[in-house]
């Protein structure tokens, strides 16, 4: 797979609105997905929030393989990298509370000492597809922020009062000019983060089952009945074995490959494989 370049006019607006709204914000939630920490992190947003106190959530905790999400967060931890897994869909939101409390408390308290009450202004931010407006969502308790389970649907910045002392600003995904590391990108386009429009969905389901099969072989052979022969076949006969695993057919029994491809990629995102993470800390 060839340097994916994909930075539509409206990145380059959303990075604009980032930078603008950044000196007006206390702190920065950063969103990454818990199943690819490392990857779904944009370098330029660290480098954007340097100064300002930050949180990062490794969001869509429940999709995550439970092990390797805590030995990311122990890594963090070393690191010196404020963090906790979160999950926006049930799941409590006492300990991003008490994040956010203690991100804000010395300018809460800078303000007390002055005799008032000081609204904290957060910004969340993060690439697209990592659930943003679903996590403003379930902290304010309503769906007021815009969410779908597809990449792009945040155009703009929306000021979200979560409390009468407390308020997000939900951002638009923000993902870098050039994604020059093909396994990275290949990871973000696994997970939505990247228009499947823009890809080749059979490519891109093929190459995700050859990774499934070195990750997570059991689910990925239990899910669409594959036996050991798929662990070292062609990549060409790969989606066929799933067709034929899953009974997908066109007419002359020709393979449905565009079908199969598709069902991959959702069965994968909505976690019908189980718990599976992409990556593990310093691999």
């Amino acid at each position: 797979m060839s340097e994916i370049n994909w930075f539509p006019g409206h990145m380059a607006k959303t990075r604009r609105l980032l930078e603008a709204q950044l000196r007006s914000v206390d702190a920065v939630i950063e969103l990454c997905d818990a199943r690819a920490p490392y990857s779904t992190r944009n370098p330029d947003l660290a480098r954007m929030a340097q100064g300002k106190a930050r949180i990062l959530v490794l969001n869509k905790a429940d999709l995550a393989d439970e092990m390797i999400t805590r030995a990311w967060l122990e890594g963090f931890k070393r690191m010196g990298q404020e963090a906790l897994a979160y999950q926006s869909v049930g799941g409590s939101s006492k300990e991003i509370f008490r994040k956010i409390e203690a991100a804000a408390a010395e300018k809460v308290e800078r303000m007390r000492l002055r005799g008032a009450n000081k609204t904290v202004r957060m910004m969340v931010v993060g690439i697209p597809n990592v659930g943003k407006s679903t996590f403003i969502n379930k902290l304010h308790g309503k769906a007021i922020a815009k969410a779908q389970d597809r990449p792009g649907v945040t155009r703009s910045n929306q000021w979200v009062r979560i409390n009468p002392y407390l308020e997000l600003l939900d951002t638009p995904g923000l993902l870098w000019p050039k994604l020059s590391d093909e396994r990275g990108a290949l990871r973000l386009a696994y997970l939505g983060s990247i228009k499947d429009d823009i890809m080749d969905t059979e490519q891109l389901a093929t190459k995700l089952v050859r990774e499934l099969l070195v990750i997570k072989p059991e689910a990925i052979m239990g899910r669409f009945r594959l036996d050991e022969s798929a662990l070292s076949c062609p990549d060409e006969e790969l989606l066929e074995k799933c067709c034929k695993g899953r009974g997908l057919l066109l007419s002359g029994g020709r393979y449905d490959t565009l079908r199969c491809a598709q069902l991959v990629l959702d069965e994968f995102r909505g976690a019908k494989m189980g718990r599976i993470s992409l990556e593990r800390m310093g691999v």
